[in-house]
């Protein structure tokens, strides 16, 4: 398998790491084979669409980025002194936070994500033997994602004494008056889910070699500026939900080779790239290797993925009702095409698709009589729009 993903990406180039963002939004739609295998092969999906013509345009801002650094450092400073005092207010209140000079922060720094994973490892399985508290600052933690590992990175785990595990996400935008916008919150848990889902595979195999009880606790502390200064402040956020959901999504994403097994022979993502970053991969070849992979498109992934402007021009091109959203979707049954829909809504026959399926919309569909009930009802309230219009121009 890994000679095949290899190949994918090309020869000599390097597989791009997936991050705990990254994960969240391919567990929120396991359909998208298409973003499964690139993901699973390490492909800049970014790089991919520029080539294709249709670049992303989110992104984090080189100032949010530069600020967000800052707020951290400044969160862990004096070995993480704010950080376990703001801990303990949120987590353990009514406890003195400890010393500085009493909590171990150990060095994780290896060569390449598997060995830091494996000192991460090896760092988690010390500070819970010891019995005393331990902060690590960016470990590593592998999670296994359609059956290849992927490495994430939260901005820093806290051990307890009695062998509990926190994981701490650092954002920098403001929690005002104690809170913060919910969108964001909601996608900092979904985030944070993921280590949480990645340090429970750890700490199976420390109580197995310690002995002692581990609990990666499914409350994280989410830290955040003060109103509108830089002062730290957070909140414990519940992340059970989340992390039930991104467990059973990651379960139902098909595995990497066996997508890749039905891929045409010769396909690759291969950019061919030159020294200066230009890709010299004719369009063409891109978009026929990317069109060999089916994608689940639905208009949330214009903010969680990178060939989402890709995908949302071929659904529109092909009629696609999925380009009007998961809900509509759900709710048109077996019609496939916006071309299907009205055909039905008029009461005309349903258009022979182009690829047939097995599960087109018959007569009797519910979906089918609701949209003929619905163009009634539009057909004659235009029409006694229409009378009111005549009414008041004889008048």
């Amino acid at each position: 398998m890994r000679r095949s993903l290899t190949a994918l990406r090309g020869a000599g180039v390097r597989p791009r790491s997936l991050d705990a963002r990254a994960l969240a939004a391919l567990a929120a739609n396991p359909g998208c084979r298409r973003r499964a295998l690139l993901d699973g092969a390490g492909i800049d999906k970014g790089a991919l669409a520029q080539a294709l013509g249709s670049p992303a345009t989110y992104g984090q801002s080189q100032f949010a980025f530069v600020r967000g650094n800052s707020f951290e450092a400044r969160v862990k400073a004096d070995g993480g002194a704010d950080l376990l005092r703001l801990l303990h207010e949120r987590l353990r209140p009514g406890t003195p936070p400890p010393e500085p000079a009493a909590v171990a922060t150990p060095d994780l720094s290896a060569a390449g994500p598997e060995g830091r994973a494996a000192r991460t490892a090896l760092a988690l399985r010390e500070a819970t033997a010891a019995g005393g508290w331990a902060l690590l600052d960016h470990p590593m933690l592998a999670v296994e994602v359609a059956g290849s590992p992927a490495y994430v990175e939260p901005d820093a785990v806290v051990v307890h004494p009695d062998g509990g595990w926190t994981v701490v996400e650092i954002k920098s935008f403001p929690m005002i008056d104690g809170v913060a916008d919910a969108a964001k919150v909601g996608a900092a848990a979904r985030q944070a889910a993921v280590y949480v889902l990645a340090l429970e595979t750890v700490a199976g195999h420390v109580a197995a070699r310690t002995g002692r009880e581990v609990r990666v606790r499914d409350r994280v502390l989410l830290v955040c500026p003060k109103d509108f200064s830089n002062l730290p402040t957070a909140a414990p956020v519940d992340v059970r939900k989340q992390l039930a959901t991104t467990r059973r999504q990651l379960a139902r994403l098909t595995r990497v080779e066996e997508i890749a097994a039905a891929l045409p022979p010769g396909t690759t993502f291969d950019l061919r790239l030159t020294d200066d970053g230009r890709a010299t991969r004719p369009p063409e070849e891109l978009t026929a290797a990317v069109e060999a992979v089916g994608a689940a498109y639905a208009p949330e992934c214009l903010a969680a993925c990178e060939l989402a402007f890709h995908c949302r021009k071929r659904a529109r091109e092909d009629g696609a009702v999925e380009a009007l959203g998961r809900g509509v979707r759900g709710e048109l049954g077996g019609l496939h095409t916006i071309e299907e829909v009205l055909a039905a809504a008029t009461g005309a026959d349903v258009p022979a698709a182009d690829t047939p399926t097995t599960d087109t919309a018959a007569p009797d569909d519910p979906a089918v009589h609701a949209l003929r009930r619905a163009a009634a009802l539009r057909a004659e309230a235009l029409a006694a729009a229409a009378d009111r219009s005549q009414e008041a121009e004889c008048r």
